[in-house]
């Protein structure tokens, strides 16, 4: 399947998801020639940017485009490797963080927000670019703390998980686990066969190279590099804009769990105007499991 007939697949995923939305596609020039991709929507209302978390596309939005699309210009884009995003020549939380203030740049000012990983790299672009930003949303964020204290064991066999994933692909045998990962993004998505049949053509499409899914494996190692996080948040000044965190209830260690609300306890107290709210019901994906209270906060931001 050529490049072009994949990329329309997202497009036709994104437009069953978000009928009437107006879908469009861009992309942005970086340096050696690479390029970004992004969508997003035709309404003129305030604009969100959105960052996925690491290894996920701009489809791991689709369970809160329903709620969002009528009212908000959204922009998602797919990172580095990622998606239909070219590569970088190498990949780091600095070159990822740059990625995203030239989408702010390009797009902004807007309303920021990031699940997971991407709730990191928001804090980060808003610190550098905070007249850029008009709030931030962080959806059950990466904290390099929590990171610090996850067992070494577990460690290890995250690693081993993502050096199968891209062994299997390397060798063609992923395409089973692929479609069980893109059908239940289809399932969170919509109620609606024929839209479910869309996504997972979509998701399919999203990881059919191998440079695609060696991406999930990249941006979860840098999730891990704590000493790294560290130096660019100490190194960040806390930006004077409204911040929103909503955090899970559940999937991680329960001692891991209560750190992490109270890291994001931490990170609200530190903005001026900071909350962090506990979405009941969920686990690390909240926007997937709660897409009505994810799509209310940002909502609340937005406006």
């Amino acid at each position: 399947m050529a490049n072009g007939r994949q990329r329309d697949l997202v497009m036709t995923a994104l437009s069953a998801l978000a009928p009437g939305a107006g879908f469009e596609v861009g992309e942005l020039p970086r340096p050696g020639g690479r390029r970004l991709r992004w969508v997003e929507t035709s309404s003129d209302g305030p604009t969100i940017l959105l960052a996925a978390g690491a290894g996920d596309t701009v489809l791991d939005w689709g369970p809160v485009l329903p709620a969002l699309a009528a009212d908000f210009h959204l922009v998602a884009y797919d990172r580095a490797g990622l998606g239909f995003s070219d590569p970088a020549p190498r990949t780091t939380l600095a070159s990822q963080v740059e990625d995203l203030i030239a989408m702010l740049d390009r797009h902004g000012p807007a309303l920021l927000v990031g699940h997971s990983w991407g709730g990191l790299l928001v804090q980060l672009a808003a610190a550098a670019k905070p007249a850029k930003v008009a709030g931030l949303v962080l959806v059950d964020p990466t904290h390099e703390e929590v990171m610090a204290e996850v067992p070494v064991r577990l460690r290890l066999g995250s690693d081993l998980m993502l050096n199968w994933i891209v062994l299997l692909k390397a060798v063609g045998r992923f395409d089973k686990r692929l479609t069980a990962f893109g059908r239940g993004t289809a399932e969170v998505c919509s109620d609606d066969p024929e839209v479910q049949a869309l996504v997972l053509d979509a998701y399919r499409a999203s990881y059919a190279e191998l440079r695609q899914v060696a991406g999930i494996r990249t941006e979860n190692r840098l999730a891990t590099r704590v000493a790294v996080a560290r130096r660019a948040r100490a190194a960040a000044k806390t930006p004077d804009v409204p911040l929103t965190i909503l955090t899970a209830t559940r999937g991680k260690l329960p001692a891991l769990q209560v750190r992490a609300a109270q890291l994001a306890d931490q990170t609200a107290a530190a903005y001026p105007r900071g909350q962090h709210v506990v979405v009941d019901d969920a686990g690390h994906y909240v926007h997937h499991d709660q897409p009505a209270a994810a799509a209310a906060a940002i909502k609340a931001a937005a406006g």
